[in-house]
């Protein structure tokens, strides 16, 4: 039967992807299930509920057809040997990482050339050698074992760090002793995406750890994350927890740990607009956790000094603000210290224009990151909140990363724009003098492209930016191949970034536009609520709203113009495909979420609800319903050709979604252009992913992608 599909296709097909198709595709039979539920009196059909089960064997029978189909298609087209070739040099181009300092020690990972998966080297000295702490590519020849994360000692002479395999994410905790290169016996199961704080003597560490099974109700186990303290060499089912018991299973806890080791705090987050934040002094024989910020619908973070708290938070400012609370006011309370007392509270850096994104204490300094119109700023402030200097950045840009230690003098950040590599600096906090420290080696020059910014009005009559990429000499004559990304939720910005892959598209004279819609976190908390819940369509419309603006002012033609996107970015691709097929030429559609009605029943998807809503309140419903994308597909409609990815091991988002949407549009869609689904075997959600497979899959987009634009 596989044999006959595929032949069929090709015999059908000519084994073509261009618009002059008549017919639709032969694509691999697909069983319907008469599934039908009712949701608050709505009547839902589910033909495809079967596909929900990954583990079957029709299931799993029913993707290698998919997939051979897919790589059929699209291993003919015309020029993939020079796309992946091309894609190769350009994957070379490594990646470099903003350094750690603990004590006169520098942490920081590197990739070069072919290697998979970035090392982890450790520099004695700001200007001594590196030396290699841990290549995780020894670990695996295809690079399906990842560095997900690691934490250096405060004294610089262990790190814990994380490693999964196949894309899970699924960490296993490690303890490496710096010296020696050497891993401590210690070893700790369950540590996805562990916020980890190491006690001032390094004997041990405050972690965050999930359950094993059979600890908490069946199907459970990616939830009831916890705060534990570990030392080393004690067997970690020992371990004392700290917090999170009798809490909601979906909190997110992350811990911070003053210099002295005497107060620990806890990060709550519950979704991606609201945290609270909870303090205990370690030198009290019971826990005994006091609240700083609790039952408040705002987002708060808390920075730790030995003689001072930092607060920074949205809290009646969407665009952030930061309060101190000095250690030795707050003691002169008799009794126990109430953090919550806004009294303790003082304003150092309030409310401006731009949105205070982040801050470091580094010494007797803050280091603020701002954002102006999406794009990232650096300023110095002393204790106090006076301005001591603005740190000058190369062009328009994106901070990658502020490092620097509670006592220190100096500060590392990470730089990239759209076509400016990753590069390291080194500022000086006393002088005021910044160096560059490293940065990633290529041959592209920033002067060959051109980045503009532009804003369009939406639906509501709301403007919105966006950026726009290309090379110099291209002219805005409405004929050419656009790729339009977006992703718009989460709170997520999208700033300028140096993705490799994309000066493929470029150098053939491609235009990439990234649209900042509602529901990113550009502007504030003001912007990202107006994309949530049940203003989620505002995302959608946004980016209807920059297609239509790229084809009116002459950047491209419907028929030149593309669409990417994925996860929340998968689930716009499904939205506007499904509610605009008529706009686009082509689709690509990565790890997204479709079927919104049934999203917070797999793996860790509950923990989306405050930014989606809950399909099981009806109120939460009518809006998730209303633009649901597999619910929206419509039978007899020419819908675009369209390129589904999605990965086995994906422990975000599951596969089902793809699988599912892929099928009913193939079912359902009138066109001869291809709706094609790429389930990848040994990866997830995209963390973690190996140079190889990021190869395969970039030569799978580009190859769809230039075919469907007539790129040559």
């Amino acid at each position: 039967m596989r044999s006959f599909v595929v032949a069929a296709f090709i015999l059908g097909l000519n084994v073509t992807m261009s618009a002059a198709q008549d017919r639709k595709p032969a694509y691999p039979p697909t069983k319907m299930d008469n599934v039908v539920d009712i949701l608050h009196c709505v009547k839902i059909v589910d033909p495809y509920r079967w596909l929900e089960d990954g583990k079957s064997d029709d299931t799993k029978a029913w993707v290698e057809e998919q997939n051979k189909l897919t790589q059929t298609i699209l291993g003919s087209v015309s020029g993939r040997a020079k796309i992946r070739e091309r894609l190769g040099a350009f994957l070379e181009i490594g990646s470099l990482t903003a350094p750690r300092p603990a004590q006169g020690r520098y942490f920081f990972t590197k990739r070069e050339g072919t290697q998979n998966q970035a090392v982890l080297f450790v520099r004695d000295g700001v200007k001594g050698k590196d030396r290699v702490l841990l290549d995780i590519n020894e670990l695996a020849n295809d690079g399906t074992v990842a560095l997900d994360w690691y934490y250096p000692s405060k004294d610089g002479k262990l790190v814990a760090y994380g490693v999964s395999k196949d894309g899970s994410e699924h960490s296993t905790l490690y303890v490496r002793n710096v010296v020696t290169g050497k891993d401590l016996p210690d070893k700790i199961e369950r540590t996805r995406a562990c916020s980890l704080a190491w006690l001032p003597g390094g004997e041990g560490f405050y972690y965050t750890r999930y359950p094993a099974v059979g600890d908490v109700p069946k199907g459970k186990e990616n939830y009831f994350r916890h705060v534990y303290l570990h030392y080393l060499g004690k067997d970690p089912a020992s371990d004392r927890k700290q917090f999170g018991e009798g809490r909601d299973p979906e909190d997110w806890p992350s811990v911070a740990l003053s210099p002295d080791g005497k107060w620990l705090a806890v990060n709550v987050h519950q979704g991606w607009a609201k945290s609270e934040v909870f303090v205990q002094n370690t030198h009290e024989a019971t826990i005994r956790w006091s609240p700083v910020a609790e039952k408040i619908p705002a987002l708060f973070d808390i920075t730790l000094r030995d003689d001072r708290f930092y607060i920074h938070t949205n809290h009646e400012a969407p665009r952030y603000r930061l309060f101190a609370i000095d250690l030795k006011n707050a003691r002169k309370s008799d009794g126990p210290i109430n953090w919550a007392d806004r009294t303790l509270w003082q304003e150092v850096l309030p409310q401006g224009k731009d949105k205070l994104e982040s801050i470091s204490a580094i010494g007797d300094y803050l280091v603020a990151e701002y954002m102006h119109d999406a794009t990232n700023e650096l300023r110095v402030f002393d204790r106090n909140g006076k301005l001591v200097g603005n740190v000058n950045l190369p062009t328009l840009g994106t901070i990658a990363g502020i490092t620097g230690e509670p006592d220190g003098t100096e500060v590392f950040y990470g730089f990239q724009s759209f076509a400016v590599a990753p590069t390291i600096y080194r500022l000086d906090l006393k002088t005021q003098k910044q160096e560059q420290w490293g940065r990633v080696e290529t041959d592209i020059k920033a002067d060959d492209y051109v980045v503009e910014q532009v804003k369009y009005q939406s639906k509501d009559g709301t403007e919105v930016p966006m950026f726009l990429t290309y090379k110099k000499g291209v002219k805005k004559d409405g004929t050419n191949p656009t790729l339009l990304y977006g992703y718009g939720g989460f709170n997520i910005s999208l700033t300028p970034t140096f993705a490799t892959t994309r000066f493929l598209f470029l150098e053939k004279g491609g235009v990439l536009a990234i649209a900042n819609l509602r529901g990113g976190g550009e502007y504030g908390e003001d912007w990202h609520r107006a994309g949530m819940l049940d203003k989620k369509q505002n995302t959608f419309d946004d980016f209807i709203a920059a297609a239509e603006w790229l084809i009116a002012n002459k950047v491209t033609n419907k028929d030149k113009l593309a669409i990417q996107g994925g996860s929340n970015g998968g689930l716009l691709m499904g939205a506007v495909t499904t509610q605009r097929p008529d706009l686009f030429k082509a689709v690509v559609c990565q790890v997204p979420l479709l079927d919104m009605t049934r999203y917070h029943k797999f793996l860790i998807a509950r923990l989306w609800i405050p930014e989606y809503g809950n399909p099981d309140k009806k109120a939460d419903f009518q809006w998730i319903y209303a633009y649901s994308p597999y619910q929206k597909v419509k039978e007899g409609t020419a819908y675009p050709a369209t390129l589904i990815t999605t990965a086995a091991s994906d422990s975000r988002v599951d596969p089902l979604h793809a699988r599912k949407m892929a099928a009913r549009m193939q079912a359902a869609s009138i066109s001869a252009a291809p709706i094609l689904l790429r389930q990848e075997t040994r990866a997830g959600h995209g963390a973690g992913k190996p140079r190889g497979l990021i190869l395969d899959e970039q030569t799978d987009n580009w190859s769809f992608l230039f075919s469907q634009l007539g790129v040559r």
